[in-house]
């Protein structure tokens, strides 16, 4: 019974060395045998604790490439949203211009014909004033003038 318990400690630590340690102890043990350095406790601290920080590095980068791709596939979403909003927009306009096409040219030609209206009648009444024909000019000095009259003193 004390042998199963003891071996079963054994499996433990040994699963617990493997969980924490993984790769790394045996590589670090494989580095101090072939390096034989003077003092290989303190090799093997130096090799592990270097390890740890690559590995640190690592899970840095690692996480680093993982957001920027997720801001790049947002950004591309964005960017095609953006895309389908200015397509539809130009549709949108598109057809307000084709439906309000008539009522623009219908409003310019009444603005025009107003126009056209007011400069004839403009027109005739300068060529009445131009026009000399024979008899109106004594017409035009019978016709009574109502302009107040000025007084020059004041």
């Amino acid at each position: 019974m004390a042998e199963e318990r003891l071996e079963l400690d054994h499996r433990m630590e040994t699963d617990y060395l493997k969980r924490c340690f993984g790769n790394c102890l045996t590589q670090a043990l494989a580095e101090v045998g072939k390096v034989r350095p003077s003092d290989p406790i303190e090799y093997l601290a130096h090799w592990l604790y270097h390890y740890r920080k690559i590995t640190k590095a690592k899970e840095k980068d690692t996480q680093e490439k993982i957001q920027l791709k997720e801001e790049y596939d947002d950004n591309l979403e964005e960017t095609k949203m953006t895309q389908i909003l200015k397509r539809e927009e130009y549709e949108i306009q598109q057809k307000y211009e084709k439906c309000h096409k008539p009522l623009i040219s219908v409003a310019s030609s009444t603005k025009k014909t107003i126009f056209k209206q007011e400069n004839t009648k403009l027109l005739e009444k300068e060529a009445l004033e131009q026009e000399s024909l024979p008899g109106t000019s004594n017409m035009l000095s019978e016709i009574p003038q109502q302009f107040p009259s000025f007084d020059s003193s004041g």
